[in-house]
């Protein structure tokens, strides 16, 4: 075989491409972030290093992997998360705005013989994946107000988007884990400044609604105070009537008699004026 190499070596090199060709054929190394279905002549045959929940990183099914040469060939998928960009669409709201709106959603291929069989590559999910995306969002948006994507109640619209979205990706094998907003703009021009003027005529309206309710609060909170008063003096002053007289003619002497009332005015009366009563003694 040495002097066969020697004397032939174009033959030992045909042999060692050869030789090579088959290792390749034969062997793969499966790495932990992808999972491969093996396909023999067409037809799915088994998978290696499929996603499970939960899984350690190295306790996984990657690794040396061994095949049929020529027979069979790896379709590779990946198990990490990856994202699905939707075009930037115009949305009509509920309150009849038009928004500018760019959202995506992240999703992991569970199941990659579904996704085989039904898609035949990743690139095909997406393709599937996105106008769903835009419709969903579009159905969510329309049911809501441009100002509810602003407070709380926007996550359970993204929750809606996400399970309607998870309906249809389950047909490929993939698992919808998040869909985000990541812009919701007016159109630029007359369509926003109407918007401004819609809301801040909304606002003002909502302002002086509470203001009047308040007002009417107050009024209510005063006339049963005032009442609660009445109850009191009257009982009060119905134990002692002659103290009451008193505590009246002084109340009258302070505004008839008060100095800070402004300008000089002039009383005559006679000493035994029933006004001046209080001032006789007892």
């Amino acid at each position: 075989m040495p002097g066969l190499s020697l004397k032939n070596p174009i033959a030992l090199a045909i042999v060692a491409l050869a030789a090579i060709i088959l290792l390749g054929s034969t062997v793969s190394i499966v790495p932990e972030t992808r999972q491969a279905v093996i396909v023999r002549f067409g037809e799915p045959v088994r998978i290696v290093n499929r996603y499970k929940p939960n899984e350690d990183f190295g306790q996984t099914g990657a690794g040396i992997n061994l095949r049929v040469p020529f027979a069979e060939q790896i379709v590779w998928i990946d198990k990490r998360v990856q994202s699905v960009e939707m075009d930037r669409q115009q949305v009509l709201s509920t309150d009849q705005l038009r928004l500018q709106v760019d959202a995506f959603a992240r999703y992991r291929i569970v199941d990659p013989l579904r996704m085989y069989i039904a898609a035949g590559s990743e690139e095909r999910v997406v393709d599937a994946l996105r106008p769903i995306l835009g419709s969903s969002l579009r159905n969510e948006l329309g049911k809501v107000h441009f100002a509810a994507l602003l407070t709380p109640e926007r996550s359970e619209v993204m929750e809606n988007i996400a399970h309607a979205l998870n309906r249809v990706a389950k047909q490929y094998g993939a698992q919808i884990i998040d869909v985000r907003i990541k812009r919701a703009d007016l159109p630029d021009g007359t369509p926003l400044q109407s918007a401004f003027q819609r809301m801040r005529t909304a606002r003002e309206q909502e302002a002086l609604t509470i203001r009047a309710q308040g007002e009417k609060q107050a009024q209510i909170i005063r006339a049963e105070a005032d009442a609660r008063a009445a109850q009191v003096y009257a009982a009060s002053f119905g134990k002692d009537p002659q103290f009451y007289d008193f505590y009246r003619a002084m109340q009258a002497y302070r505004r008839t008699f008060n100095p800070q009332a402004g300008g000089q005015t002039s009383i005559i009366l006679s000493p035994n004026n029933d006004f001046l009563r209080q001032f006789e003694g007892r």
